[in-house]
């Protein structure tokens, strides 16, 4: 079904709002089910359709899986060379992660997604897999690709040659299902989102900012609880920030230090953001958290920060639009290769309500003002994120329309219906 075009009104919000479950923890715990001992509970599974894409892979993969009483149910099981391409729609985190379990599994497969997908680079993943001794043949370092096999482990010991939660947790994940020792240096605190799941799960691995190390195991099938999405939470915690007359709480949010680099940035700028009733839940940090709205000013956001924000970068930008002062944000070249050029989606939405913006070598440049709506439709390129910030981006600078809201069950089902919780009467 088609996506329709949305207007967003200005107003404060006011209220308490939950989130889904984590999109990342989500696809991490489906693939980690199928080494369990025995079937693994997940409750608060992700329902979007990127976590979707795994579940069916999954299943094409041989792994079952079933609903019951609002949770996931995952059998394990050997991962089985499928009929048919995995079709992993726009999820690049399927692709990368289920590559490195199929590459440990020693299964052929072929993989493919829709267009977005297909113009994502899947080299890094590969080139680090085939050391691992996958034969892996891609299109000129894109979708489709085909996995022939791995006719014998070769290296074991890996460098990152960027910060990748995603190939790390491949490499991970092709340890696992080899039942072979891994171990991967080079990482400058990029989510350790599989590593905590792996450790909740009985798995014997250690690691630090720098290095993690993960030895063959059978994983326990301990109940499991999905922490609240924090980038599905971003959302209303900057809508919030700027939006004058806003006071909100957001209950379980997971608040893993590796993905909270939004909140120190909104801190620096002067955001009122606190954390209440902090707790471990499953291996995973938890909070609800409340917002109200401050005035902002400028703040100067380094690589290292950027990273443990990266998919907020967005959110970032539009905090900045409404500082005064100019924002620097390093470390932002990665965001060309998202779901779409997520740096020029970012300029061409803040132009549209007035806001200046520059960008080189891999820093953007965000000269604050008092944004006011000034365009028509922004373009949202099919991205989920893209979309959803410029209902964030309307609440405080509109009215703005988006051109499709087809994108934002990608993460978020219900995402419309929640903001509106939020409106005040």
């Amino acid at each position: 079904m088609p996506g329709k075009v949305v207007t967003f009104h200005p107003g404060p919000l006011r209220g308490t709002v939950a989130v889904p479950g984590d999109k990342s923890i989500s696809h991490r715990a489906l693939i980690a089910a199928a080494r369990c001992s025995e079937p693994l509970r997940i409750a608060r599974l992700n329902a979007g359709r990127d976590v979707t894409a795994t579940r069916k892979a999954l299943a094409a993969l041989g792994i079952r899986s079933r609903t019951e009483n609002d949770a996931a149910v995952v059998s394990p099981g050997r991962l089985a060379s499928p009929a048919g391409t995995l079709d992993c729609m726009n999820s690049g985190s399927t692709v990368r992660m289920l590559l490195g379990a199929c590459a440990g599994a020693g299964i052929r497969a072929r993989f493919d997604g829709d267009a977005s997908l297909r113009r994502r680079p899947m080299e890094p993943v590969a080139a680090q897999l085939r050391a691992f001794g996958a034969k892996i043949e891609t299109s000129e370092g894109r979708l489709p690709l085909a996995l022939l096999g791995t006719p014998q482990i070769e290296t074991r010991h890996f460098i990152l040659l960027a910060p990748s939660a995603q190939v790390k947790s491949a490499l991970l994940f092709a340890g696992l299902f080899a039942g072979v020792e891994v171990r991967v240096a080079g990482d400058r605190g990029s989510r350790d989102h599989t590593e905590r799941l792996l450790a909740y799960l009985g798995a014997d691995v250690e690691w630090d900012e720098r290095c993690v190390h993960l030895r063959p195991a059978r994983l326990v099938a301990a109940p499991l609880e999905i922490a609240g999405d924090f980038s599905a939470a971003a959302f209303f915690i900057v809508a919030a920030a700027v939006t004058p007359g806003s006071s909100i709480r957001i209950a379980n949010v997971g608040v893993n230090p590796r993905r909270t680099g939004l909140l120190e940035v909104l801190r620096a700028m002067g955001s009122a953001i606190e954390l209440h009733d902090e707790r471990i839940v499953c291996g995973e940090p938890v909070a609800d958290l409340s917002v109200e709205y401050r005035p902002l000013t400028a703040a100067s956001v380094d690589g290292d920060l950027a990273l443990r924000a990266i998919d907020e970068i967005p959110l970032v930008a539009i905090a900045a639009a409404f500082a005064g002062g100019t924002t620097t944000i390093a470390g932002v070249a990665d965001l060309r290769t998202k779901e779409s050029d997520r740096v020029a989606a970012i300029e061409r939405m803040l132009a549209a309500v007035g806001v200046t913006t520059g960008y080189d070598r891999g820093t953007l440049h965000v000269n604050g003002g008092v944004p006011s709506a000034r365009a028509g439709d922004l373009e949202t390129a099919g991205d989920h994120r893209i979309a959803m910030a410029g209902a964030v981006l309307g609440c405080a600078a509109g009215p703005l329309r988006i051109d499709s809201d087809e994108s934002l069950d990608v993460s978020f089902p219900g995402f419309l219906a929640r903001l509106d919780e939020l409106r005040e009467p």
